[in-house]
């Protein structure tokens, strides 16, 4: 079994084929039969977990789980408390309401320049937001809800894992300590070397 995290750039899609031509996984991970346990969308950076582990898989993206996943958010404008509440609080999207988020506002986060570059068309703030479910485009929906729409998206951890290290397009393999503690967090039994 195999278990790795990516770093997955702007403009690549959580997939190994694309009929559009656009770039994929297939570019920059060598390895048959894993597959994103989790996605983001085109747009959006930061940490992938993939695996041949369809358990595992399974958990990683089921919010019985309740695996926290830590994504820094640059929005257009200064976020007001009002709207920091309504994201912790749950927004409402096509009539369901999100679970509460942990939402706090934070400086720049040491991130490469993204390419292409953001470019506002004003004031900007990051703020980091934990959610422990992963709804499609979640994130971009919330913020545009509350009148802070997302410029940059980058998903900086799973669980314990964080894209600390890992340069835009790299690759590796979990360590087995690494491996342990996401299997006891997601309550399966330990993996046999």
């Amino acid at each position: 079994m195999a278990v790795l995290i990516f770093n997955k750039p702007y403009g690549v899609l959580s997939a190994f084929t694309d009929d559009e031509g656009r770039p994929t996984l297939a570019e920059f991970i060598p390895i048959p039969g894993v597959y994103p346990a989790g996605r983001l969308d085109l747009r959006s950076e930061g940490l992938l977990v993939l695996t041949d582990d369809g358990v595992l898989a399974h958990r990683l993206t089921h919010p019985r789980y309740k695996l926290p996943k830590i994504y820094w958010v640059q929005v257009e404008g200064k976020p007001t408390e009002a709207q920091l509440d309504r994201l912790r609080e749950g927004v409402l999207l096509r009539g369901r309401r999100t679970k509460p988020a942990e939402v706090r506002p934070i400086p720049p986060p040491p991130l490469p320049p993204r390419d292409p570059p953001v470019t506002p068309h004003g004031a900007t703030s990051w703020l980091e937001i934990t959610l422990r479910e992963g709804k499609k485009r979640q994130v971009r929906h919330m913020t545009a809800a509350v009148g802070l729409p997302t410029l940059r998206l980058f998903r900086w951890a799973v669980g314990t894992l964080t894209a600390a290290g890992l340069a835009v397009g790299q690759w590796r393999f979990l360590t087995p300590s690494e491996e342990r503690r996401l299997r006891k967090a997601l309550h399966l039994s330990p993996r046999k070397y």
